[in-house]
């Protein structure tokens, strides 16, 4: 089975990415892989996944539309429902709301029922890494050595329905994205209705506790930094910008189960 795997490569660590993905499987299992950068809605059409990128989420969203790519990542992330994965800017475009930074904002994919609030840590000298637990990577995983460049959070998880967030449409200071409806029920199979969150930064809190001052972490969860719901995948940080494949390799596996499902559900 030849699974193929795109990475938008419209602006920002595209080419990293895909170094990534290609050291992964070698531990992925054993289908035949093929990374392909992703520019045109043609070249969308062969994927049976995506990656969107850290990078200027502006950026993205205004080359997008203006290469007629933006409503073809719609469809690919919430009509067919497709496996994607974004990283920061890849995050905050594929979240249903995000906070705006300039007037009239930006558009969004959408895809997960979630509002980030972009820079959330401040500007680029601000930025930092850490090492980070992702129990999904396994209970005796290793930290990850997370990397946050002017990163976002997800500060709320929004309800699901398919449909316009009606609380969120009437801020004046957040962003939706369009609705869409999933094309059949292959796509259907392939969405869920709740948003797993999968990592959090320790919080203020938690960390005067450890530093023994006062401080009660079990009142505070910290910040959201990965979530998933259905065949979408976010993360706040840079996985790319380590050498470090194991989330690009436990998410191949996803692409692959994705794939596997699909497939028999249209025979």
């Amino acid at each position: 089975m030849t699974i193929t795997v795109g990475v938008l490569a419209l602006q920002g660590a595209f080419f990293e990415h895909i170094q990534l993905l290609k050291k992964a499987t070698e531990t992925a299992s054993p289908s035949e892989w093929h990374f392909i950068e992703v520019r045109t809605p043609q070249e969308l059409s062969t994927c049976d996944g995506l990656v969107l990128p850290g990078g200027e989420s502006t950026t993205m969203s205004l080359v997008a539309a203006r290469s007629n790519l933006l409503e073809p990542l719609r469809e690919f992330v919430k009509v067919d429902r497709k496996p994607t994965w974004g990283t920061c800017a890849g995050l905050i475009l594929l979240a249903e709301s995000a906070n705006k930074t300039k007037k009239g904002g930006q558009e969004l994919i959408g895809g997960l029922d979630v509002r980030v609030n972009r820079n959330h840590f401040g500007r680029q000298t601000e930025s930092f890494q850490g090492p980070l637990d992702l129990p999904f990577l396994g209970a005796d995983a290793q930290p990850f050595p997370s990397v946050f460049i002017r990163a976002p959070i997800v500060e709320k998880i929004l309800p699901h329905h398919e449909g316009v967030q009606t609380e969120e449409t009437q801020q004046e200071d957040v962003i939706v994205a369009p609705s869409r409806k999933v094309r059949d029920s292959v796509a259907q199979a392939a969405t869920a209705d709740e948003v797993e969150v999968l990592a959090t930064l320790v919080g203020p809190a938690a960390r005067s506790a450890t530093e023994g001052q006062d401080g009660d972490p079990d009142k505070e969860v910290g910040d959201i930094v990965a979530v998933r719901q259905g065949n979408v995948f976010g993360t706040s940080f840079h996985p790319e910008l380590t050498g470090d494949a194991r989330i690009h390799a436990w998410w191949l596996q996803q692409v692959q189960a994705a794939v596997l499902k699909r497939n028999k559900l249209k025979q």
